[in-house]
């Protein structure tokens, strides 16, 4: 399991549409930022289709934050084009743009109850006083705080904090919420149910949300959608399906999950050779290209050593709870990290089995175990759509 960060994909097209031929509801065009000395984005571009759960992944410094300011209008871009239904959003302040923000620190003003925390923007747009007390109560049921109206802002928990956050922002009725970490603040078993009512959420508002974390377990459980990001630069674009099961680069690979990342060597199209055994696998290769190999832990047996098998020995055993984790160090002198209910013990020898399908073949790049260089090279968005290949 070798800890190193990978590259790929960016996004380089004027007008893109989904393959219907409708506009999306935002379109990002070699958008560029800096902080003095400091390149933040490097000329990312990427689309948000109409209704769909959108995350940008990555880790601290990455810019995503950044890029959610510049949607919101609390950045200005250096560069780049951003358009909202085909007009550029950039020329707009921020009130009128019809984004709403979720903060991580919620920013209720605790000298108002809820009703008044819920109708602060409406009151401020000077709204008829009916039709604040519907769209408040209307908010409050669809976060599910309903009779909620009276409490003071103190005797909240932090999940309801967090729900009048996200009902003073929907009550504004935008046709996008941008939510920057809103469950950073919350505990974990808080947090996990928070997943699964956010997402229920943008399903009945049947808005569209783009959601900023660094929380890989956020990203998978609640998007249609990941953009990963790596220091300025988009990495990967896909499905949550696609970013675990096939990751581009060997950074996607080891920051969304658990991987074993090995070097291998294809000696002909759908054979590879990792530390000295012929694997099949169900990736296309041209024979002799050195390749980057992912195996996930979950997808390996261990079983007793034989020659047909890459062997090694148990270094360490952790119980998990649903499964124990072993690192095993093999005889070519790699660390492979196996989880399994099947437990060895450490000391113990083993052999490693895995199939064809459990093989994932990636090309070298900056952020291979062994590579060197800069931290990422841009290439079409298509490629991250399954167009023309990173390969």
């Amino acid at each position: 399991m070798i800890r190193k960060k990978g590259t790929d994909t960016a996004a380089t097209s004027s007008r893109l549409h989904d393959a219907t031929g409708s506009p999306h509801i935002i379109e990002c065009l070699d958008l560029k930022k800096s902080f003095g000395e400091t390149e933040v984005l490097k000329g990312i571009s990427f689309y948000i289709r109409n209704n769909e759960f959108l995350t940008l992944l990555g880790p601290s410094g990455c810019g995503k934050t950044t890029t959610l300011r510049i949607l919101g209008g609390f950045e200005e871009a250096d560069a780049g084009e951003v358009s909202f239904e085909g007009h550029d959003l950039l020329e707009l302040p921020p009130h009128k743009r019809q984004l709403n923000t979720v903060f991580q620190r919620f920013a209720l003003f605790p000298f108002l109850n809820v009703f008044d925390n819920v109708a602060f923007g409406l009151n401020i747009k000077k709204r008829p006083a009916k039709e604040i007390e519907q769209l408040v109560r209307k908010a409050l049921r669809t976060v599910d705080l309903e009779g909620y109206e009276t409490r003071e802002i103190d005797q909240l928990s932090g999940g309801q904090m967090q729900r009048i956050a996200i009902a003073r922002a929907i009550v504004n009725q935008p046709k996008v919420l941008l939510l920057d970490e809103p469950l950073g603040a919350l505990d974990l078993k808080m947090r996990k149910e928070m997943q699964v009512e956010l997402k229920q959420m943008q399903r009945d508002l049947g808005i569209t949300f783009v959601y900023v974390t660094h929380d890989q377990e956020e990203a998978l459980t609640m998007s249609d959608t990941i953009i990963v990001m790596k220091n300025g630069y988009i990495q990967q674009v896909g499905t949550p399906a696609d970013i675990y099961n096939e990751p581009r680069n060997a950074f996607v690979a080891d920051f969304i999950g658990e991987s074993n990342i090995i070097p291998g060597l294809m000696l002909q199209d759908r054979e590879v050779e990792i530390e000295g055994r012929l694997l099949p696998c169900v990736d296309p290769r041209k024979a002799e290209d050195q390749v980057d190999v992912v195996i996930r832990p979950e997808d390996i047996d261990i079983s007793e050593p034989t020659e047909n098998l890459i062997c090694g020995t148990v270094e360490s055993v952790v119980f998990k709870g649903v499964h124990y984790e072993m690192l095993i160090e093999s005889d070519g002198g790699f660390e492979w990290m196996v989880q399994s209910t099947d437990k060895a013990e450490a000391g113990s020898r083993v052999g490693l089995r895995f199939g064809p399908d459990d093989i994932h073949i990636m090309a070298k790049s900056a952020f291979s175990p062994d590579a060197a260089g800069p931290d990422s090279i841009s290439r079409a968005y298509d490629t991250a759509e399954g167009g023309e290949g990173d390969e």
